[in-house]
């Protein structure tokens, strides 16, 4: 019963806080956070962190405990995430993992290994590919690995310069380093959907309550903190908007509207890491919370009965018959995309699609979610 472990996941602005707190109330659980940028100390109003007061009595881990002036390390986050599922195991409890953070989430449940970088090897690389550029590059590339040329974009130099260097160094193809959907403790993901307009809507009114709740103050307390210095947190959304203006780049207004834009740019590339991986079961947001929590918990019930994970998805399958597919919440589409689109049994799809600003392609390929939560899979410093 004790072994499993559930997280709670989506897009950002579609509750997940609130349901892992109701979660973790109801079967005797903890949070562990796993969004990046909660990691960080004062980081509190933009990236919307629960007030102490609002988690009813229960225990929160991996909350604030960064500097901004720290760079985030996903291989770092991996060993305290696991750490923590450990130590609540052990006192009987559950672990609840809630956050948007995708490859962090995975760093958590899965069997993800990140190879070291070597500063004077990454040099010569990036100075190869200013001499020969992207293409001449990938074209060793394929030479070495071809899965991994496969999997990376011509284009992509940086990727194509972390593929080599992680060959060099390990004596291994760097394809041997992807990752793969193998769990190394049994969970339950429960994902949170909302129809596009309403996402965007919440998406807004969240930026609205930010600016309202005194964010400029927050950043300017966080500059004296050394936010500029900060490679990761100064990136973050909201506070990379708000330094513009705090620089006279941007008004107060544009700062804001900017903030939202980037937001429901960064929601879709998160539907897209989510709906990548066929283990997730979906819930439609909106219904009311007391609806949301019992869906949940019938969700989770199975697994904390230690039935198998493919029993689970059978017998505790709620409107939707398929594990793989995206619940038929009308808008869902990313990019116009149909929702309910069936994945393959190995959680790929069987082509190449493009859809608006997002590429859905197999789940190795993730140099094309740019930008998410500067979580770059092929690199131990994001």
């Amino acid at each position: 019963m004790g072994t499993h472990v559930i997280a709670v996941v989506g897009a950002t602005a579609t509750g997940k806080s609130g349901l892992a707190i109701a979660l973790a109330r109801a079967l005797r659980g903890e949070i562990v956070n796993a969004d990046s940028m909660q990691l960080y100390r004062g980081m509190d109003i933009g990236t919307a962190k629960e007030p102490e007061t609002a988690w009813q009595g229960v225990p929160h881990h991996l909350l604030d405990i960064w500097p901004v002036t720290r760079t985030a390390n996903v291989a770092d986050y991996q060993k305290l995430a696991r750490a923590a599922t450990d130590d609540i195991i052990a006192r009987g409890r559950i672990p609840v993992l809630v956050g948007g953070s995708g490859l962090y989430l995975r760093a958590a449940l899965d069997d993800l290994n990140f190879p070291r970088t070597d500063h004077g090897t990454r040099a010569r690389l990036e100075s190869e590919l200013a001499d020969l550029g992207a293409t001449g590059l990938h074209a060793r590339l394929a030479g070495l690995d071809p899965a991994a040329a496969a999997a990376i974009l011509p284009s992509n130099g940086r990727r194509i310069v972390r593929a080599l260097e992680v060959i060099e160094l390990t004596g291994r193809p760097f394809s041997a380093s992807m990752p793969t959907y193998e769990q190394v403790r049994p969970a339950v993901q429960v994902g949170l959907t909302l129809p596009r307009p309403e996402l965007d809507q919440r998406i807004a009114a969240r930026v609205d309550r930010m600016w309202q709740a005194g964010f400029e103050t927050e950043v300017k307390d966080l500059v004296r903190q050394g936010l500029r210095d900060g490679k990761t947190a100064s990136r973050a959304l909201g506070y990379q908007q708000m330094l513009r203006h705090l620089d006279g780049e941007l008004t107060l207004d544009q700062a804001r509207d900017e903030t939202v834009k980037a937001t429901r740019r960064f929601a879709r590339r998160q539907e897209s890491w989510f709906r990548r991986d066929p283990r997730i079961r979906w819930l439609d947001a909106s219904q009311p919370p007391d609806t949301l929590l019992a869906e949940a918990l019938r969700l989770t019930e199975c697994a904390l009965c230690s039935a198998p994970y493919a029993v689970l998805l059978t017998q505790c399958s709620l409107r939707d018959p398929s594990p793989r597919q995206f619940p038929d919440v009308p808008g869902q589409g990313v990019g116009g995309e149909q929702p309910r689109q069936q994945l393959g049994l190995d959680g790929q799809r069987p082509e190449r699609q493009r859809h608006g600003d997002v590429v859905i392609r197999p789940v190795h390929d993730l140099d094309l979610v740019t930008g998410l939560d500067l979580a770059l899979l092929d690199d131990p410093e994001v």
